[in-house]
């Protein structure tokens, strides 16, 4: 299946996503004005001038090239957000490549304002997604996964936790479009083990029930 297809089948699929988030915009386009020193503030960014607009602002290149997958975790995003291609802005869509080594990883993570739909193009993956904490106490939060071959799709709602893992003795690659043009994301353990300053680790000990010299050394790797 070419690459190109699956690129164009992704767009499709986060387009019709994209009601769940950024609000519609009122004009043809807004593209992005990359000033950091802009005085207005909008939910989005400043537009620039429509006259000064042109269609490399509508252009990104680079997703045909893999990822550096030389981490702890052995996974790379590389995205397409508003930040890296401005003609995005008010558009409420994304995309991202993720190229993982074998048994590489795609750290449990969410996205606070964006619905994720993954296709993968190579590989296999094990991937999965966490429901929010149930109304019924003694009830637990229920776990979806699924195992991913070439051309697979899956669906990650909004704001839940959420992974990929490559089980697979190869590379593996999928794309994965975004009901947003400015997702976000929060990698659970860097935000938990890894903020600054750190939490508390009596307030985290007393969260995970654990000593806090393990604590300590979660807090240590990150």
């Amino acid at each position: 299946m070419a690459i190109g297809f699956l690129l164009f089948t992704i767009l499709a699929l986060a387009s019709s996503l994209a009601y769940a988030s950024d609000p519609s915009p009122l004009q043809d386009f807004c593209v992005a004005v990359n000033d950091s020193k802009a005085t207005v503030f909008v939910n989005g960014k400043i537009c620039k001038d429509p006259k000064m607009v042109t269609a490399d602002d509508f252009f990104f290149s680079g997703l045909n090239k893999a990822g550096n997958t030389s981490n702890p975790v052995g996974s790379k995003v590389t995205p397409v957000n508003v930040n890296q291609l401005a003609g995005l802005n008010t558009l409420g869509i994304s995309l991202v490549r993720i190229d993982y080594a074998p048994y590489g990883l795609n750290p449990p993570h969410t996205h606070p304002r964006a619905t994720e739909v993954l296709v993968v193009v190579q590989g296999t993956l094990y991937v999965g997604f966490v429901t929010s904490n149930p109304a019924n106490q003694n009830m637990k939060n229920k776990l979806f996964t699924k195992i991913l071959y070439p051309g697979d799709v899956f669906v990650f709602p909004e704001g839940l936790i959420h992974f990929q893992f490559n089980v697979g003795k190869t590379k593996a690659v999928a794309f994965a479009g975004l009901s947003s043009q400015n997702p976000g994301v929060i990698t659970i353990a860097n935000a938990v083990f890894g903020s600054n300053p750190p939490i508390s680790s009596d307030v985290l000990t007393k969260a995970f029930q654990v000593n806090k010299n393990v604590i300590k050394h979660l807090q240590g790797q990150f």
